[in-house]
């Protein structure tokens, strides 16, 4: 039997899955069991439990059929448990390194019957901080344990249980269970602390609480905490005067984030349950205010405070905006334009369409664009793109200029938003409209959040800016469930993840034999000729392009027979050259024509290698800097060992692998297994019937996952 049983409930939150498991199966500390409940998740939740499960004997998975709630979850997890203690842990939290053992040790020192530990609290954005009962922990801890008459400071951490190790014992004595809906924990957390004869502190921080708002809502309406403490003072009643002090603070607190719109009914149930059970157990202006059910006045003594402040903001955010316009009298109009367009009802069938920065018409969203306009007739589609862009965009296709009385006409009055990266911060999301984000390739290198810690992004990026414009999303476009877990984990925030293939591989789906020898005539490349395309990544921690491969003595050593066509990142615009078997094709409009007509994709981080893969043709990994990049950029996989092909460092064995004809079939067709089987050539089909016709369409092949 174990010392301890650790508890998952687990509904959703895939993206953190991996994360929470490692961090508890990672440790030195051994002895307990981790039960994870599947509660009817309709993700990638049900089969990362089962494979992480496969790799740790101590780890049990019980799926669910029907969804119960986290309270009926957590039960079904406690019944199966053998551990002396019991730790309920949110999917979504983490135990820091060295945890179990200082949790283990504590309990050995003092035999508790329940151990409330420290905890800091991570936010998706900004350092983590310490939890707010350190103090009260740090004098529970010197005076020893005792019954919750001597640690009255902790009943401030009573609400919740994942800041607690339960005797199991003791819970099967008191029979307490979980409660249906929302506050389940309070059933739990409460009467094992009355009951207690022994409760023990721990102040070290032994559990890290992340806030992220994807996180998976407990489930049932907020009024379930009435029927909590309804449960609560019937079996607690000789307690009153504790609980009563505790719920009101916990009501309170609790007040703040229900819905504007429900916040009148809360406070009028509050009342009646503060009335009900406290009676004159409760002192102060607020909790008369409260028993008296008087809610305005209430409401105006809370935000008298909150008032002096707002107008302090308010003219300091004045005093900014007009010291900004000041010299910029164009900027000024535009935006005034902007907010009285702002003003005028949407129109329900236009969509507004951009890529890269507004940099022309390419993609995912010219994948999507093409299939709604074949799809939904009545859609006016309409491109973002910068001037010098105008001339690459295909006759017929509608588009203003980025900065222009149109654009702010269009990006005011638009239902519909497409882009593959986030739209500038100017830009207004509007109740109604619909935000698609595409993303434009499969992640190997760092993304969004998970960039906070690489010594270059990290110190660059303003990442409550990125989350600000992120938080628009209403639908994340996903080629592959990698990408899914990715985006999830590294952009937590509120939408719908699609993962449907990338609409812009379409095209290599469905590529026929005559679209091959059209893309490599429009490129006068010869039947017989072997075409190297050779497309290396950014490096965002070199302030232009330097170059990590001599394509000259790579093109000598090849022969005649060979060309070496060039495609530079798109941050670099004069990156490319041409030199007799070395051509520059840096400006192509099209890297899709590009990879149909080459033979072999050479390259070295960039996503590129993630699309070549669904034609199923050869790839090199060119990596002379690989530790340094994976160090400097940060990477979700080692791509050493997880390659599509030979890797290679130097000139001269980038050459014997191309002439070779050894290209690892093998690695190759792990790889496409792992991110390209969704790639069946209805992408775009998939997200247009999703995002404008409201369908469900389920992908045409079976998609492997593994845990990242």
């Amino acid at each position: 039997m174990p010392l301890l049983s650790l508890i998952l409930a687990v509904h959703g939150e895939q993206a953190y899955i991996s994360d929470c498991v490692h961090s508890i199966l990672g440790q030195e500390f051994a002895d307990l069991e981790l039960i994870a409940i599947d509660d009817a998740s309709h993700d990638h939740g049900p089969a990362l439990l089962d494979e992480l499960a496969e790799h740790d004997s101590r780890m049990t998975v019980r799926h669910l059929e029907q969804r119960v709630g986290r309270g009926e979850a957590r039960n079904i997890g406690l019944d199966i448990a053998t551990g002396d203690y019991v730790w309920f842990v949110n999917v979504t939290d983490r135990l820091p390194e060295a945890a179990l053992a200082r949790a283990a040790e504590r309990l050995a020192d003092t035999r508790p019957d329940v151990l409330v530990v420290q905890h800091s609290i991570a936010p998706a954005l900004g350092p983590a901080r310490p939890g707010p009962h350190r103090k009260a922990l740090t004098r529970a801890a010197e005076r020893g344990p005792g019954p919750l008459d001597q640690q009255r400071a902790l009943t401030r951490a009573a609400p919740s249980a994942w800041n607690k190790l339960f005797r199991r014992a003791l819970l099967a004595d008191l029979g307490a269970r979980m409660g249906r809906g929302a506050h389940s924990d309070l059933t739990v957390s409460w009467p094992a602390l009355l009951a207690s004869g022994r409760i023990a502190a721990l102040p070290e921080e032994v559990y890290e609480h992340r806030l992220r708002a994807n996180a998976t809502p407990e489930g049932g309406s907020p009024f379930d905490v009435f029927a909590q403490y309804d449960a609560l003072f019937e079996v607690a009643a000789q307690h009153r005067d504790l609980l009563a002090q505790a719920m009101l603070r916990h009501l309170l607190t609790l007040l703040e984030r229900v819905p504007g719109a429900d916040r009148r009914e809360f406070f009028h149930r509050m009342s009646a349950t503060v009335s009900r059970h406290a009676g004159n157990a409760l002192s102060g202006r607020s909790a008369r205010l409260v028993a008296a059910d008087r809610y305005q006045a209430f409401m105006l003594l809370q935000r008298s405070v909150e008032t002096r402040r707002s107008v302090s903001r308010g003219r300091g955010r004045l005093r900014k905006r007009a010291s900004r316009a000041i010299g910029r009298a164009r900027k000024a109009r535009l935006e005034s334009h902007y907010r009285r367009q702002l003003r005028r009802p949407i129109e329900p069938d236009l969509a507004v369409f951009a890529a890269y920065w507004y940099r022309g018409y390419s993609c995912n969203p010219r994948a999507i664009y093409e299939k709604a306009r074949e799809l939904v007739p009545g859609m006016r589609g309409v491109w973002i793109v910068k001037q010098d862009a105008v001339a690459s965009l295909p006759a017929g296709v509608e588009h203003v200029v980025a900065g222009s009385e149109d654009y702010y006409e269009t990006i005011a009055r638009a239902r519909y938003f497409v882009n593959n990266v986030p739209f500038p911060n100017h830009v207004v999301k509007r109740e109604g409209s619909v935000h698609l984000m595409t993303h434009h390739g499969t992640p190997l290198k760092k993304m969004g959040l998970d960039q906070r810690d690489s010594p270059v992004s990290g110190a660059r990026i303003d990442f409550e800016g990125m989350m600000r414009r992120c938080s628009r999303w209403d639908y994340s476009v996903s080629a592959n469930p990698f990408s899914t877990l990715v985006w999830e984990h590294a952009y937590p925030l509120r939408y719908e993840s699609l993962e449907t293939g990338y609409p812009r591989n379409d095209v290599l789906a469905n590529a026929t034999e005559e679209d091959v020898a059209r893309a490599r005539a429009s490129l006068g490349v010869g039947p017989d000729e072997t075409v190297v395309l050779y497309a290396p990544t950014h490096r965002e921690y070199h302030d232009g392009y330097v170059p990590t491969l001599d394509l000259a003595t790579v093109a000598e050593a090849l022969g005649p027979d060979h060309v070496i066509l060039s495609r530079a990142h798109y941050f670099y615009e004069h990156a490319g050259r041409a030199d007799g078997q070395v051509r520059d094709v840096s400006a192509h409009p099209s890297v899709e024509d590009l990879m149909l007509a080459a033979n072999v994709l050479v390259t070295d981080y960039s996503s590129i290698m993630f699309d070549y893969a669904v034609l199923d043709r050869p790839i090199v990994i060119h990596a002379p800097d690989w530790e340094v990049y994976r160090t400097l950029r940060g990477t979700y996989f080692d791509l050493m060992e997880q390659a599509p092909g030979p890797v290679t460092r130097t000139e001269a064995e980038l050459a014997r692998a191309l002439q070779s004809g050894d290209m690892a079939a093998e690695a190759r067709a792990s790889f496409r297994a792992r991110y390209c089987s969704l790639e069946d050539g209805h992408a775009a089909e998939r997200v247009v019937r999703r995002v404008w016709l409201g369908e469900h369409a389920a992908a045409a092949h079976p998609t492997p996952v593994t845990v990242p």
